[in-house]
């Protein structure tokens, strides 16, 4: 007697048999969840390989800033003038003879009978980071408009990666800020375009990296300043911490030897604001960068400074370390450090 042959399986839903949904726990994945986690595998290595070539770009960015650190050092050994930044204001080259990467020499700018910087001095060493304090409208923001050559100043010089740029043409100043960029309060971001394709600006511009690159450069970019998976939204989209970050992302694109923060953290979130102070001391640190930071926020001043610029009334009321800001009997120093105090209590 012939046997019958045996019914053949019935199909799920899905498509997959039933004698193939086991596994070793006893239960065989779906064909779904078997994309999803091809899909997450594909995932994970698209961000390793985001974060490889950002790491290598960022590599890059520091031996090309150590060794323009180095260069702009040398060249107050060699005049042993720390490039004529001997002022009588206690700005000078260091005891070894680096000279500053940025100054300003008896500097002054006004905006009719305004005076809003009158006979300022101040400057930083390659790899340090500044901070200039004051209240509202003394001068702080203009100081790094004329650093980045959007304004010029009335008279006294400015220094920038060792050049004097008072004098200098559009397209001079451009090369410098090639070298030196700033991160605006507001992000100044590009409103029409996605965070992605602010980021990619930059490094658009230079002419010599594929698309995959600059796609996996952005990725591990918005990754490492905390706005990941972020590419595709609009600024406009964005909460103003983030922004910050992208606007930090987008000036890291350039490969700065030299970053210019105006306000980092106002107008954001303790938490924000800290994440920030974190991300700015980092980036000094593993980028050898140059910085500047304006700012209000004294807790943010006492993690990052290597010196600070007390402006009031448009003058320099005291320029050194935060030890010696501390040690100071400035009665207007000591009123802005107190005010501080009440309003962020330790």
């Amino acid at each position: 007697m012939t046997e019958p042959d045996p019914k053949p399986e019935q199909e799920s839903e899905s498509g997959v048999q039933p004698s193939e949904q086991k596994s070793e726990s006893g239960v065989q994945p779906t064909a779904a969840s078997r994309v999803s986690e091809v899909a997450r595998g594909e995932s994970a290595e698209a961000t390793a390989e985001a974060k490889e070539s950002v790491h290598e770009f960022m590599a890059e960015a520091a031996v090309q800033n150590e060794a323009a650190n180095e260069a702009v050092s040398a060249g107050g050994e060699e005049n042993g003038t720390g490039v004529g930044i001997g002022i009588g204001t206690g700005i000078s080259a260091d005891d070894s003879g680096s000279a500053p990467f940025i100054a300003f020499e008896h500097v002054h700018k006004s905006f009719g009978d305004l005076v809003v910087l009158k006979d300022v001095s101040f400057s930083v060493l390659p790899g340090d980071t500044l901070c200039i304090l004051g209240r509202s409208g003394v001068g702080k923001s203009v100081a790094l408009q004329i650093l980045m050559g959007f304004l010029r100043a009335d008279a006294g010089r400015v220094m920038v990666a060792a050049e004097d740029i008072c004098g200098f043409t559009e397209k001079q100043l451009q090369a410098i800020r090639r070298k030196v960029t700033m991160v605006f309060q507001n992000g100044a971001l590009f409103d029409s375009i996605t965070v992605g394709e602010n980021v990619a600006f930059p490094l658009r511009e230079r002419h010599d990296l594929a698309e995959d690159q600059i796609q996996k450069i952005v990725t591990g970019m918005l990754d490492m300043v905390g706005v990941s998976n972020m590419e595709n939204v609009l600024p406009s989209d964005l909460s103003t911490g983030m922004k910050r970050s992208v606007a930090i992302a987008r000036a890291l694109a350039s490969q700065p030897e030299a970053v210019l923060y105006d306000e980092p953290t106002t107008m954001v979130d303790p938490l924000m604001g800290h994440l920030l102070g974190s991300l700015i001391a980092l980036l000094k640190t593993q980028l050898h960068l140059t910085s500047i930071v304006v700012t209000h926020d004294m807790r943010l001043a006492r993690k990052l400074a290597d010196s600070v610029v007390f402006l009031h009334q448009g003058e320099v009321r005291f320029f050194g370390t935060v030890e010696e800001m501390d040690r100071s009997d400035d009665p207007v120093l000591q009123e802005f450090l107190s005010l501080d105090a009440l309003v962020l209590p330790a």
